[in-house]
């Protein structure tokens, strides 16, 4: 498997547990505001070398007993064909996985939950359906109806999945505005957790970013509208 990042000990990835984080490499979409980019789509193999399965996995065995989980997140970790083997290598330490996705995986996503082999999952809705290419840096049209299905399918199996999950969504300023959040909620509908999270341009962020933050008091305004369509909306102040 392609990880281009290790960090061993994280408070704030995984809701309520002492946790590690493997960062995969490559991704399927080219939202222009990545935070990952240099993992998702400007991989430099002169600069990022590749974290080995064996060096994750004995620091988790020696950590066993303090760390209580991995979080697998990217890039979009599905693209990696070997994520089921790896993900049954930790399970046997005893430690719970968590996966961060774009939801254009879904069959490997309920291969996953079929076999046991996920404990929370977070989901990236990256806006309305008329909006999701745009938002992604795809073009309009060609596969993008082939894309969209995806994402609604998987929404559906975490919708119904049995284990803890969220959803969220990056808000972007140029990106988002307040009649886009009736589209959303009704995306989720029945959702028991949806994260807005603001935009914030760090060093991974495309160097041609020309998106900004929303302000404090817009996401509040925020928060409270989709509180009324989806009461467990949040504005996260953990990293996601």
């Amino acid at each position: 498997m392609l990880i281009l990042g290790f960090q061993k000990t994280t408070l704030l990835d995984y809701p309520g547990k002492l946790a590690s984080i493997v960062f995969t490499g490559g991704c399927n979409l080219f939202c222009p505001y990545c935070q990952n980019s240099e993992l998702a789509f400007n991989f430099d193999p002169d600069k990022t070398a590749p974290v080995s399965e064996d060096e994750v996995l004995e620091h988790l065995k020696k950590r066993r007993g303090m760390i209580e989980g991995l979080v697998i997140t990217g890039g979009e970790p599905t693209l990696q064909k070997d994520l089921p083997s790896f993900i049954r290598k930790v399970r046997s330490l005893g430690l719970l996985i968590k996966l961060d996705t774009n939801g254009t995986n879904p069959s490997l996503l309920k291969e996953l939950l079929d076999e046991g082999l996920l404990d929370y999952v977070a989901m990236d809705i990256k806006q309305s359906i008329e909006k999701y290419p745009a938002a992604c840096g795809l073009p309009a049209g060609g596969n993008t109806d082939a894309l969209l299905n995806r994402v609604k399918e998987a929404i559906n199996i975490l919708l119904s999945c049995g284990i803890d999950y969220e959803f969220r969504t990056t808000v972007v300023r140029e990106l988002f505005e307040k009649e886009d959040l009736p589209k959303l909620a009704s995306m989720i509908k029945g959702a028991k957790s949806y994260y807005l999270q603001g935009f914030q341009n760090s060093p991974g962020v495309p160097e041609d970013c020309a998106f900004s933050a929303p302000s404090p008091e817009e996401m509040a305004e925020y928060e409270k509208i989709m509180k009324t369509l989806l009461p467990g909306t949040y504005v996260a102040l953990r990293g996601i």
